[in-house]
This record gives C-alpha cells, structure tokens and sequence, in this order.
C-alpha cells in the first residue's frame, strides 16, 4: 500500500513500503493566487522533525541543502537547523563535489571532518559511492536532501540510489527532501543499455527522464530498479505550489561548472561534448555555455580556459585560445520553451573533424566514456558512419513512450 496522509500547509509525506506498481495518484502543487512560491520538501521542519525524534540520523547533503529564512536571508544549513530542534545527527555523506560543493567534477572526495559543524563526513565519491554497513551501523534513518538538475548522467540520481539500496540492506529508513527538476517538463534520449550501466548512467530511464527525485525514488522502489528487487523503507517529503512546467530558478548553483540557469538548459546537449576535443568552456566565468576548439575554422566566438580551482583546474585545451560560440542567448531561449535538448550541436561540431571520405579523427577523445554518458554505443557509431541522428532519435521515441507509461503511478506533480 502507498500511504497519503496530509500535514501542515499540503505537505504530502508519502511513504512507500511495499508495491506501488498496481497504485496511482497525483496531487496538485500547481500555484494558487495567495500562495504562489515554491516550497521545498526541506522546508517543512515540523514534519522532518517528527520523523526523525528520537533517531541516530545521517545527512547526505551539499552545499545546496540549505534553507531561507526569507529571500534576504542567508540560507542555514539543514544540519544545522535540525540539531537546533535537538535532532541527533551525527554524521553526513558527501556526493560529488563535496558536502560543501567546492570540489571540480569527477575529484576524488576523501573522508574528514567537516570543520563548520564538528560532524564526520563519509564521502560517496571515493573508494565507497554506496554506503558501507558499518557506515551505516549507527544510524535508523538518512536523510537525502541534495538538488538535481534532471539528466541520468548527473550523478546525484545514481547517489540516490545506492543510497536506497544501502540503506534497504541496512534496515534504515531513507526521508527524501523533494525538490523541482529544472528538467521536468520533458523527456528526452535513449534509455539505458545495462551493457553501459556505471556511475554517469545507472537509473534505466532516459537521459532527460522528467521526474524529480522523489517521484524516481518511488519508481526504483516500485520497479524493482535496486539489486535483487529489495525495497527501501522510504518517505518522501513532496514539494508544494509546483507542476512539472512551473520554472524554478535555482538559487544556489547545484555544481561549480553549472552557476547560471542557462548552464544548466544547455548541460544535457553540450555534456555530450566533454569526451571530445571540443571545449564547452570549463575554465571559464560560463561553463556549459561555450562550445569550441582551438584553430576551429567556422568559430565566430573566442574564448581560452583557464585552472579554475574548485571547478576546473586543468580544463581542455588549458591556455590555449579556442574559437566556437557563445550558446548564452539559445540556453535563455530554452528555459522559455521548456526545450534542453539539440544533437545538432554534438553532430555539427563532429562533422568538423571529418576528412575528405567523412571519417571522424581526432574528434573522440573517449570513446568510452562518450558511451556510458549516452548510455548505449547507438549515438557514437552514428556518428562514426556518418549516419542521421534524426532517424536514431526517431527509434528511441517508442521506448520513451513506455517509460512515460511505466513511471505514471509514481508522479506526485502535474504533467
């Protein structure tokens, strides 16, 4: 059975400890006249509260698990507002990035102390990505409180989930603080081929899979996505006055290379190039916002990646001056029409690295990594053999609509 049960101010706790696949539901969060400000599941102290009294409690957060007093205000961390309501935390896990985000993509996170709060950090971007059982030996219940940006291969979602498993094999009870999906108003992609499961793609959904994390944590519980169908004890804390095409400015940059609203509407396109001699300006004040490379024939914008520390300290084509464009204007365009999504772009800057019979040199710097990004090896060989991505878009269509189909009962939103 799913359990509804209403609190304060239409907070929806839904907790999920059995099947969910025979139950449907949805709930309106869309805006209403006198109170039209999205409220995020963290905010809803009262409640978090009261399922964690009287429990040993762990935090999987970062920087952007923070609340506002008021828009004036500097935000206060959620560890720090729950030990003020004498809530026993006595540790956190750390994500990529870090527990304070200030670590470049793909670092290495390190065990410690986190010297604000006095609490140990285990970090989730190490030698562990899952917690381990004696990390977990202490603890009745984790709280999961981190913002996503909405893509597969953005790697909170596989966080989450190995979370959950953990969690599920530990007996305790996982609490997600849902939050908006700045990518939740569409789907695009393939899905998942299990040959290409890793870290950058372990949830079998499409690449832009239009969910938030509390409505795909209920659809990995509900399908049977963790190891040997186990099933977390798992509540999730919903958002209120929020639709699937209500736009939500982050307010705190999620990751160091995505600090604007239009990094984050062309992140899904443009990641694709980063196993690839193109630079999508790490480096740079705008990352994810540029595209090029040095001595590109037909770049109309300049632009030379610096060591960025904290976000990119030694980025593609360092101090070497790369000529492209500047994708600012399209990426404010996209979050107006709610689009994200172009493989023209990755198919136009490949036909630049094609010679005179239409093979690709020197464009792939990872073949490898490009397809557990994709998710399947359909998209390179595509482009190997010079063959139209809008025919190989066209064959992915069907699986969407399934998916679209499967994750029905798990939606907590309007679509």
């Amino acid at each position: 059975m799913i359990a509804f049960r209403h609190i304060s101010n239409f907070c929806l706790i839904i907790s999920s400890l059995s099947s969910l696949s025979s139950c449907s539901y949805a709930q309106d969060f869309s805006p209403t006249e006198n109170n039209s400000r999205i409220v995020l599941g963290n905010e809803h102290i009262d409640e978090i509260v009261t399922l964690t009294h009287g429990k040993s409690v762990a935090i999987i957060g970062n920087h952007t698990s923070v609340l506002f007093a008021d828009t004036d205000s500097t935000p206060i961390h959620l560890v720090d507002t729950l030990i003020s309501r004498d809530i026993n935390v006595i540790k956190v896990f750390a994500p990529e990035h870090g527990f304070r985000g200030d670590q470049a993509n793909g670092a290495i996170i390190h065990d410690g102390i986190d010297t604000e709060t006095g609490l140990p950090i285990f970090s989730l971007h190490g030698k562990h990505r899952k917690p381990s059982s004696e990390s977990l030996a202490d603890i009745d219940v984790v709280i999961f409180d981190i913002q996503d940006v909405g893509t597969r291969f953005y790697t909170y979602l596989s966080t989450l989930l190995l979370v959950m498993e953990a969690a599920a094999e530990n007996d305790v009870q996982v609490i997600v603080l849902d939050r908006p999906n700045p990518h939740c108003d569409h789907v695009k992609g393939p899905m998942l081929d299990p040959d290409f499961s890793s870290f950058v793609g372990l949830a079998p959904v499409p690449i832009i899979y239009g969910m938030t994390l509390g409505e795909i944590a209920l659809m990995a519980n509900g399908e049977h996505w963790l190891t040997d169908g186990i099933r977390a004890d798992l509540n999730i804390i919903a958002c209120e006055n929020y639709s699937s095409t209500t736009h939500y400015s982050l307010p705190i940059s999620p990751s160091p290379n995505l600090p604007t609203d239009a990094s984050i509407s062309l992140y899904p396109s443009l990641c694709f190039l980063e196993p690839t001699n193109v630079s999508i300006g790490r480096g740079t004040p705008t990352p994810f916002e540029l595209a090029g490379f040095p001595n590109n024939p037909s770049g109309t914008y300049s632009f030379t990646p610096i060591s960025t520390p904290g976000a990119a300290p030694h980025p593609k084509h360092e101090n070497t001056t790369c000529s492209g464009e500047n994708l600012h204007e399209l990426g404010i365009k996209w979050i107006t029409t709610g689009e994200s999504w172009d493989l023209n772009i990755l198919e136009r800057y490949a036909n630049l690295f094609r010679n005179e019979d239409g093979e690709l040199v020197g464009f792939f710097t990872s073949t490898s990594f490009f397809d557990k990004l994709v998710g399947t090896d359909e998209l390179r060989l595509a482009l190997e053999s010079n063959e139209s991505i809008e025919d190989l878009e066209k064959s992915w269509e069907e699986d969407i609509e399934k998916f679209k189909s499967a994750r029905t009962p798990y939606i907590l939103y309007l679509r």
